[in-house]
């Protein structure tokens, strides 16, 4: 276990730490992103301290412009940790029912949704068709929230009767994030600034939307291709926002990841909800599913992946510790990297229970 002593706070701001100076363990773990290729911005906090915050890498390949721990990084499915607190925060306020039918909200759901409730869409149990797989042949632009919901306009099926299996569901993020709206009456992205990033000091996350407003400090995806990395920043499916389009820095998940210890966004018992095990699942990892987080023994995690980026947060509440890793590059996946670092910094052995 290293032993460090935390970073001293400059303006509220942890000081940036030289990648030259860390540990040589640490330098080991991210040896494949130092140089002139797709980096990665890192960070562990213990007690809400920094013992770690650097990065390697580059956020900009073309412009040259290296990754820090301010760079902003397509979250991908981390968003779905803020779709569901943003659900969370309505049913507090009194707004909406976990229970209510997903047709209360989006009457246009076909019948074979009529079963499905704003539980099951959190929970992945809700059976809906994943709207990836019947994307329209030949699609020439990117498709948003309210395009999932038109495709599953005619999907008059579900792949089980909903509440009785577990299936992870891009599609019933999607759709919650449209539920935030209607309840609130903001949009997606306005109902997140001014409820959870604004009141959180989270100053650079964005559920970016092109031409609407600017990515701050913006890293760039990419992909390998011939063995040279060629810039795959987007897909057609990048920018839904529900399910994956957030951007933000690690600097900006320090202060979301302190908010998930107290009352100061949610209070108990809606902040509880999202660490309880709703439903059990086959996934390596991932004996239970919450909402919007992977529960595994002592620690919480989720992963997030989409063209161009690939990133992790683990969470070890008990020990007050957490490492979050997030990659410019669709290669390699960082959950073993987070999980490596976890043990440096003091996590208990995997499998260990509450």
């Amino acid at each position: 276990m290293l032993r460090l002593l935390p970073l001293l706070m400059l303006a509220g701001t942890p000081a940036a730490q030289d990648v030259h100076d860390v540990p040589e363990q640490v330098q080991a773990l991210l040896r494949d992103y130092q140089g002139q290729v797709p980096g990665a911005s890192v960070l562990v906090l213990r007690d809400g301290e920094p013992l770690l915050r650097a990065a390697w890498g580059m956020a900009d390949l073309e412009a040259g412009v290296p990754a820090t721990p301010r760079s902003c990084y397509r979250l991908a499915s981390l968003t779905k940790q803020f779709t569901a607190a943003a659900i969370l925060l309505l049913a507090q306020d009194g707004r909406l029912s976990l229970h209510d039918p997903a047709k209360r909200w989006l009457p246009s759901l076909p019948p074979a949704a009529a079963a499905v409730t704003l539980h099951h869409l959190l929970s992945h149990t809700s059976g809906l068709v994943d709207y990836e797989d019947v994307l329209p042949a030949g699609l020439d632009r990117q498709v948003h929230d309210a395009d999932v919901l038109a495709i599953l306009e005619g999907q008059d099926r579900t792949y089980f009767p909903p509440g009785s299996a577990y299936r992870y569901s891009n599609s019933g993020y999607a759709l919650l994030a449209l539920v935030v709206e209607r309840a609130s009456g903001q949009d997606f992205p306005a109902f997140l600034r001014e409820r959870i990033f604004a009141p959180l000091g989270m100053a650079t996350a964005v559920a970016h939307r092109e031409g609407h407003d600017t990515v701050a400090h913006r890293a760039w995806g990419y992909s390998q291709a011939g063995g040279a990395w060629v810039r795959t920043d987007q897909s057609p499916t990048s920018a839904v926002l529900g399910d994956g389009g957030i951007y933000a820095s690690v600097d900006d998940l320090a202060r979301w990841e302190a908010a998930l210890h107290d009352d100061r966004l949610l209070r108990q018992p809606w902040r509880g909800l999202m660490f309880a095990p709703h439903t059990a699942t086959d996934e390596p990892d991932v004996p239970h599913y919450g909402y919007g987080w992977r529960l595994n023994g002592d620690s919480t995690w989720h992963s997030g992946e989409s063209i161009g980026f690939r990133n992790a947060i683990v969470r070890w509440p008990r020990q007050r510790l957490a490492v979050v890793v997030l990659s410019n590059r669709d290669e390699p996946g960082p959950y073993p990297l987070a999980l490596a670092l976890g043990r440096l910094y003091g996590a208990p052995a995997a499998g260990a229970g509450p």
